[in-house]
């Protein structure tokens, strides 16, 4: 990689950060002055927002023929947001989920994955798959913010805390600062995606290995630093929120989009419908009995994640080198580790169900 390149990807870090900081201040206190939940803010405002660089470069990509790239990008994207940015977020900070992410959040985001799969099923993704994508986005939205205000008004609305400072109590500078945020977000994610893909194209990657993984990463990294930031500055329903909002508009806005402005179908290629689609799906369901465990994502719960996503990169690796170790890697991934990890999820669920179960009778 040469100077340029370099200097790219460190300013692009640079403004991701900077974004991230001001996205998720007036994020978190215009949801106190509109008397919306921060966790809903997370979900919508927040996870639309970090996710506009996935939409960029999927549209752009699908109206330019790349349609391997599109795909990718919101696969891979959707694989990276919960086993890296949740597990190393959980890694700083055990994160406390909220109830409404357990009862709606999660089911919803399973269900849209495995709809996702069963609309490419028969190898592509064409406009009218695309408008009932959309669509159901704008269902969503509607729904979540209603029942936030009905909720709010329930209880009564939420006082502004004491630590906020006088300069950004009006609603017109906390908007003004999640603008700026996402600007900088954008153009700091730009700037690494080109970085990173001029790198791949040196090395002779192929599209959809570099839609699944760099353009992926650097389309994530909004997520990334919006998350670890929230959670470092104690906004834990932000942070989880912002991520699956973010999985939630990957799939419905982001391809949903794509598909309905591109000029042809979005074919689908057969080695994303055996793995990645499966694998996105997979890593959905595994959020479930995590987040229903005492409604905390723990920090060896967090490590979990993030030794699945350095799997899954490795498998990446070996598949676009074609090592002679993919194939046993592969057998021994899914002969022993996932269906152990499994088994233990699902031990921890069943009894923490039973617990539960114990104190309503007692």
């Amino acid at each position: 990689m040469d100077l340029s390149v370099l200097g790219l990807f460190i300013l692009g870090l640079v403004l991701l950060v900077a974004g991230a900081v001001l996205l998720v201040r007036g994020a978190s206190k215009l949801a106190l002055s509109l008397g919306i939940s921060p966790l809903v803010v997370g979900l919508t405002v927040v996870a639309f927002g970090t996710s506009s660089p996935e939409l960029a470069v999927s549209v752009q990509s699908a109206l330019s023929g790349r349609v391997d790239i599109a795909l990718g990008n919101v696969v891979g994207s959707n694989i990276l947001n919960v086993l890296l940015i949740l597990g190393a977020t959980a890694l700083i900070t055990p994160l406390l989920v909220h109830r409404q992410l357990i009862r709606q959040g999660v089911p919803a985001m399973i269900g849209i994955s495995l709809l996702l799969w069963a609309l490419a099923a028969d190898g592509g993704l064409g406009r009218w798959d695309g408008l009932l994508l959309v669509s159901l986005l704008a269902g969503y939205t509607v729904l979540t913010v209603r029942q936030s205000r009905r909720e709010t008004a329930a209880v009564g609305a939420p006082p502004i805390p004491d630590k906020t400072t006088g300069w950004d109590r009006h609603w017109g500078v906390q908007v003004l600062l999640i603008l700026v945020g996402l600007a900088l977000l954008v153009l700091g994610s730009d700037g690494l995606v080109r970085a990173a893909v001029t790198l791949a194209r040196q090395l002779g990657v192929s599209d959809l290995i570099v839609g699944l993984t760099i353009v992926a990463a650097g389309t994530s990294l909004p997520e990334v630093a919006t998350s670890i930031i929230a959670a470092v500055h104690g906004e834990r329903d932000i942070a989880v929120g912002n991520v699956v909002g973010s999985n939630f508009f990957n799939i419905l806005g982001v391809l949903g989009i794509s598909a309905s402005l591109a000029p042809a179908d979005l074919v689908v290629a057969p080695s994303m419908l055996a793995f990645d689609l499966p694998l996105m799906a997979a890593v959905a369901v595994a959020c479930l009995p995590i987040f229903f465990t005492d409604h905390l994502i723990a920090r060896w719960e967090g490590a979990l994640f993030l030794a699945y996503y350095a799997a899954y990169l490795a498998y990446m690796i070996l598949d676009a080198s074609e090592h002679d170790a993919q194939v046993g890697f592969s057998m021994v991934m899914i002969g022993f580790v996932l269906p152990l990890t499994a088994i233990t999820m699902i031990v921890l669920a069943w009894r923490h169900w039973r617990v539960v179960q114990g104190r309503r009778t007692s």
